[in-house]
This record gives structure tokens, sequence and C-alpha cells, in this order.
């Protein structure tokens, strides 16, 4: 059950300031996050107010936390490295898979020109459309749908980032993916998954292997069946 929404939008002069100081210095430097923009970004937009009031004590910690649903809002490292390994310039449209608490949108609007996000889940969906929209965040458009068969009537997209992971490369996404756009998403089992970073050429896909990590499982219709 989701707590009842309550946003603080004072997202520059607040108290957790120095907590967004340290988390960029000592979460994201020094494991090797290096995008300027992208170090700008997570130091400016306020994680706290995308997470439950239970847990907003630990908003700047380096672990996930729950947003209801059985999902999770990403941990501000791997919202980092997933962002970083889009090289997003500015002007990009980029889909997000699986809005979950809003945040990873919120990040990626700061660094494109507009942003796509599917969330399965009604109430996680209004939850962080609601917040998005009292926080100033308007070129993101939130969706309710199968995220696992992408957004074919938006496409093609500069940039996609899956936020659950899939037991196999969602074929439908990387056709949706402009040439030399990007796919990020964790590929694997509940144990055992790799964050893969895909890069469509005019011939195939580059794919490399950024590192090992643990998300929900992308649940849909190319993903894992529910249940």
């Amino acid at each position: 059950m989701l707590e009842r929404c309550t946003v603080d939008t004072s997202q520059n002069t607040d108290k957790y300031a120095a907590d967004r100081f340290q988390m960029v210095q000592y979460q994201l430097v020094n494991r090797g996050i290096h995008d300027e923009r992208v170090l700008k970004v997570l130091a400016e937009v306020a994680r706290h107010v995308f997470v439950p009031e239970l847990y907003r004590h630990a908003a700047y910690d380096d672990c996930p936390l729950p947003i209801g649903e059985g999902q999770t809002i990403s941990q501000p490292y791997m919202v980092a490295i997933m962002t970083q390994c889009l090289e997003l310039k500015g002007k990009e449209t980029v889909l997000e898979i699986g809005t979950g608490s809003g945040y990873q949108a919120a990040i990626l609007s700061r660094l494109a020109s507009r942003v796509y996000t599917i969330e399965r889940h009604e109430t996680l969906a209004s939850r962080a459309k609601t917040i998005l929209k009292q926080t100033g965040y308007d070129n993101i458009e939130v969706i309710v749908g199968d995220g696992s068969l992408g957004l074919p009537d938006k496409s093609p997209f500069h940039g996609i980032i899956v936020t659950a992971c899939a037991p196999r490369v969602p074929v439908c996404l990387l056709d949706q993916l402009k040439t030399g756009g990007r796919l990020i998403i964790p590929i694997g089992n509940p144990y055992n998954q790799v964050l893969h970073q895909m890069v469509k050429l005019e011939k195939g896909v580059e794919d490399r292997d950024i590192l090992e990590c643990a998300f929900v499982p992308l649940i849909g219709e190319e993903g894992w069946k529910p249940g």
C-alpha cells in the first residue's frame, strides 16, 4: 500500500543539500562517474521528494528503497551509471521503461529534450506523475502500459533505458532505436544479472557489459510472465 503522496518542492534550499553533495562525491565520483552533466544533475535533483516519507531519511544513502507495489527506487550509483551510459547531449528523445518513483525520469529530463516513461502499475504512475508535475518537470510524459513492448508510436528514440531485468533483449526495443541510439538494460535472472549498453549500428548491434546488478523483473509480453 502506497503512502499518501506528500511533496516537498524546496529542491535547492533544503536540509538535504549537504546529503546530495556527499552522495555525488562519495558514491558517484569516487566510483568512477565522470560525466559532468550527469554529476551536476544528480547534485541538483531532489531525490527525497520521490521517496515515500517513511524512508525519506535514507533518500541519499547508497541503496535502493521501497516505493510500493513490490518496486524500488534504484540506488543513486545505479541511476548515475545507467544515465551516463546513454551519453546524452541535450537534444535527444528518450524512453524509460519502468517509471517507478519518477526519479530516473526527472534526471533524464534535465539531460534530454523529451522523455517518455512507461509504468505498468497505475498507482506508481499516478504518484510519479503528481510529483513530476508539482516539481516542474514538464518535458516528461508518463504512460501506463507494458513497457516490454516499448512505445512504437513515439519511436525512434535516441536512447532507451530499462529499469527492470529482462530474460533476454526485447528485439522490439532495438527496433525502436535510431541508428547510433543506445539501449541500457539489465539482462539475466533473479540471481544473476548484467547491465548492458547496446548501441544500434547500421548493421547489427555493439554490446558491452557494464557491471553486475540486481533489479526487479521486467514483467510483460517481452519480459517475464506475471505470477
